[in-house]
């Protein structure tokens, strides 16, 4: 992905043709890096433009979605709606073929004298910025990252310092290229380059993706190097450089986003990206190309983020847990000796009558088959009687020790065998939906400490329904799967019927799955495909074979006290199958 200067193009073309005269009725600023104008125009209507100056995501176009601004508007928005709300869109240009887009506003001051701004939009980056600049002077009125000298020897953005664009590269503008400019370049160049590289190198707005296609269609392959280029590889490769100045003076551009098997956006480009052909491809304008990408990208990062803190926390319990479980069986390893303890001490109260206070007692082993002696060792400043009853009390201690620590091991055993479903779900959660479900059940179990919210929200959290998948079987049977342990229970314990069959991963963590609606035998490819699903959507996903147990959901009962998703079962059997992605797909998602 790269936001070259022919997207940038691409996108001041669209700008250009449906803000000019439109008025900028509304500034909001959501967050730190990003601004939207929204501006109402007499054909279009209001339009939402996102300009953001974030390092990894610098861009500008016009959005459909949707953001939450902060209760109070950070400074450089003020100064922007001071400066340009109620103005009029003069202009929108790009600079050169450089990602800077540069919008002329006529606007008023304060008393109302007529002016103009410049609002220049520089997508470069780590160095993006979004400037008001006063024309008049020259100088800025305000960016939305300032800095001085300290951190930029070649510019300060500060409110009335000079406004220097950005330093200019090194490079041609292939608006102003000709043929033995061209072959001058190529040939001034190191023959082990390859050509995409001298063209990255050397030709201003075109980033790697518009440089490896235009290899490609001149018909060499895409690393081709400079040195096994001929008259003929430059002939053809110059005709596609005319043919990209010619789509640039035209303004016919072939905006198009790639999209992988799971409609996951890969790349987007201001041309058609031939070169890769085994993507989907989404042919649409620039801005919704550029919309549908960063919409799709943000969330997913968002997602990944989110997921990444719940795992955080899931793993931090999960690690004080298997502490806490070492501890107590060592515990019960020493505990282990409780008998011992009992019988050296009832050995010793036998033989009183024959034992001197000493180191050791040498007795008759009443417990041996054959009757052996043993000898016991015995704390030379106590009696007998003293040392029975120290062994006495050692196996009494051992004895507690054992109950008490079985107990908090079953305990600590349970709750680790639920965080590792917990974590099973959050690693395999799909949207944003699917995590806060977890989030809430982590609030209500205590994992996590509940944000602050309204009783609006609250009666909203508490009345939302759960929502499973929903599959169609090959033999039209409809199956569901719990996509974590509240939507287990819900699946499993009030929205199944008795004589529904209810599948699970033995002893493994992972979804509740439910085949609705089964009257009489139960259809063996419904199962089998039920059953996979099972292996997917638990922690065996990446196993060979993995056992599946079914049974039906009369004999699935929840104990009392139980964690979320966590259930005991009987009559079941046992199918052993192998997680397949590809028979998953091909099950007919539906809606319940």
């Amino acid at each position: 992905m790269a936001f070259d200067g022919l997207v940038m193009a691409a996108v001041a073309k669209e700008l250009s043709d449906r803000l000019v005269g439109g008025r900028v009725e509304k500034i909001q600023q959501p967050n730190a890096n990003e601004v939207i104008l929204v501006i109402h125009t007499r054909e279009k209507g209001k339009q939402k433009l996102l300009i953001s100056a974030e390092a990894r995501d610098a861009r500008i176009h016009f959005t459909t979605a949707s953001y939450i601004n902060p209760l109070a508007p950070p400074i450089f928005c003020m100064v922007l709606r001071k400066h340009l709300e109620g103005g009029r869109i003069r202009s929108v240009a790009q600079v050169g073929l450089e990602r800077i887009l540069q919008f002329t506003i006529d606007s008023r001051d304060e008393l109302g004298r007529p002016g103009e701004k410049y609002l220049f939009c520089e997508v470069m980056g780590k160095h993006s910025n979004i400037l008001l600049v006063d024309p008049d002077n020259q100088t800025i009125v305000d960016g939305i990252h300032r800095y001085s000298h300290a951190v930029s020897r070649y510019r300060e953005v500060l409110p009335n310092r000079p406004y220097l664009p950005p330093p200019a590269q090194d490079k041609m503008d292939v608006r102003k290229l000709n043929e033995d400019l061209f072959r001058e370049m190529m040939m001034s160049e190191d023959i082990n380059f390859t050509v995409s590289d001298i063209f990255l190198k050397k030709i201003a707005g075109v980033g790697p993706l518009t440089c490896r296609e235009l290899v490609c269609r001149a018909g060499l392959p895409v690393d081709y190097k400079l040195e096994h280029c001929g008259d003929y590889e430059l002939n053809q490769l110059w005709q596609q450089i005319q043919r990209l100045n010619l789509a640039l003076e035209n303004g016919d551009y072939q905006p198009t986003l790639l999209l992988d098997r799971r409609d996951m956006p890969l790349e987007f480009s201001a041309i058609d990206l031939s070169h890769m052909k085994a993507f989907k491809r989404v042919s649409s304008n620039m801005n919704a190309v550029l919309d549908q990408y960063y919409t799709k990208i943000i969330r997913l990062r968002q997602l990944e983020s989110f997921r990444h803190s719940l795992l955080q926390t899931i793993r931090k319990e999960t690690g004080r847990l298997k502490k806490k479980i070492s501890l107590y069986q060592k515990s019960l390893h020493s505990a282990e000796k409780a008998d011992e303890y009992r019988i050296l001490g009832e050995l010793l109260t036998a033989n009183l009558y024959q034992i001197d206070q000493g180191t050791e007692a040498k007795v008759q082993d009443f417990y041996d088959p054959e009757g052996k002696e043993t000898i016991i060792v015995m704390d030379p400043s106590l009696t007998p009687s003293q040392n029975a009853q120290e062994f006495f009390k050692k196996y009494l201690k051992a004895k507690n020790t054992r109950e008490a620590v079985g107990v908090h091991l079953t305990q600590a055993e349970m709750e680790l065998n639920y965080l590792e479903a917990v974590e099973t779900a959050i690693s395999q959660a799909m949207y944003m939906e699917d995590l806060t479900e977890i989030q809430n059940e982590l609030e209500e179990q205590s994992y996590l400490k509940p944000k602050v919210q309204n009783q609006r929200n609250r009666i909203k959290k508490e009345t939302l329904r759960p929502e499973p998948l929903s599959f169609l079987s090959s033999e039209g049977l409809t199956i569901l799967v719990g996509k974590n342990n509240k939507q287990n229970d819900y699946l499993t314990l009030r929205l199944a019927g008795e004589n529904d069959i209810w599948l699970h991963t033995k002893d493994i963590p992972g979804s509740h799955v439910i085949i609705r609606n089964i009257s009489g035998e139960i259809p063996n490819q419904t199962l089998l495909e039920a059953a996979t699903l099972a292996a997917w959507f638990s922690k065996a996903r990446q196993s060979g074979k993995v056992p599946v147990d079914f049974t039906f959901r009369k004999y699935v009962r929840k104990p009392k006290g139980a964690k979320p998703g966590m259930v005991i079962y009987d009559h079941q059997q046992t199918l052993y199958v192998s997680p397949s992605e590809e028979l998953v797909e091909q099950l007919i998602p539906r809606e319940e």
